[in-house]
């Protein structure tokens, strides 16, 4: 299970502390998040990496500081940094082989 992030602080420290992490945006209202939520948590459970989420209600602030318009989106932090992102299609949300082709990019292997 990936682990929820509740506040920029935490946020913050996780991005900076890793390698490399995984942040689903999301939105607890957003039929398209919700969707998506259960291919994000099957892909925690099998990639290498780590996957974390954090959602958008008391969070504004770090949704704005990475031009999240489109929920859900991921995206990847290397050494506390933006490296690579997957944004939310409008309307469409996210798939699983999305998601798995943004972690292979990353250089991890996704998972079965």
């Amino acid at each position: 299970m990936s682990k929820v992030i509740n506040n920029g602080r935490d946020f913050h420290e996780i991005i900076k502390s890793e390698p490399g992490v995984f942040v689903l945006f999301y939105a607890s209202w957003c039929p398209f998040s919700l969707a998506f939520l259960p291919v994000y948590e099957k892909r925690a459970q099998k990639c290498e990496q780590m996957l974390v989420r954090i959602e958008l209600d008391g969070n504004e602030d770090i949704f704005e500081r990475y031009s999240v318009e489109v929920y859900p989106t991921v995206i990847y932090f290397k050494h506390g940094e933006m490296s690579k992102r997957l944004d939310g299609k409008h309307l469409a949300g996210l798939k699983e082989k999305e998601l798995v082709d943004l972690i292979a990019a990353c250089g991890f292997h996704p998972g079965p």
